[in-house]
């Protein structure tokens, strides 16, 4: 299972160090973790990945262009109409589906072209950073083969629950974790330990 690190803003050299698979970064004026500055030369293998809440077409574009994305995910209302238009800048294209305790799937059946992942996130106030998990077991009911990211207020204490979902038909398609809130100072500061033992703990 591979890991994504976002809401990157302070210290995103040193958690790049950590050698996650995907760093995101939230470019959403309405978020804490907003990314106003430039990123960082990241090691070869960490993905740069462009978070973005219905944000028009041309901004994306241009925030592509300026950091070198190759990634984006899209964390709003956008439609597979957005999201072909996007794939057509060859970057990976996440797009995200808020779940609480329930979720139609059917949803998924006009993006299943347009996306190279889905990511499960908890439904909330805010477009992600809502800092609890989601019923899990939604997911024995996916009904597609597309892989997913796993998000949604997971921190150190749900390894274990990390590893039996693991070990469940509903991970089948579980291509990687996806970390933000529980793993900070403060929105944007990344506490770098309980990172490391995090990815550690994912590896075995």
């Amino acid at each position: 299972m591979k890991l994504k690190v976002c809401g990157m803003k302070y210290n995103t050299t040193e958690v790049a160090t950590l050698l996650p698979d995907y760093l995101g970064f939230i470019f959403y004026k309405k978020s804490p973790r907003d990314f106003d500055r430039n990123i960082p030369e990241l090691p070869n293998g960490v993905k740069k990945v462009g978070v973005f809440v219905d944000e028009k077409v041309e901004v994306i574009v241009d925030k592509i262009e300026k950091h070198k994305l190759d990634a984006l995910q899209l964390h709003g209302h956008e439609s597979p109409e957005i999201c072909r238009l996007l794939k057509s800048t060859n970057k990976e294209i996440i797009k995200v589906f808020s779940i609480k305790d329930e979720f139609d799937f059917s949803v998924l059946t006009n993006y299943e072209d347009v996306c190279d992942y889905f990511l499960f996130d908890t439904k909330g106030k805010l477009p992600g950073g809502n800092g609890y998990t989601f019923n899990w077991d939604v997911l024995r009911d996916y009904p597609s083969t597309k892989p997913y990211f796993l998000s949604g207020g997971i921190g150190i204490e749900e390894i274990e629950k990390i590893k039996k979902f693991k070990n469940s038909p509903a991970s089948k398609y579980c291509y990687s974790i996806d970390i933000n809130s529980k793993f900070e100072i403060e929105p944007g500061l990344k506490n770098i330990d309980e990172l490391e033992k995090f990815k550690h703990e994912l590896q075995y």
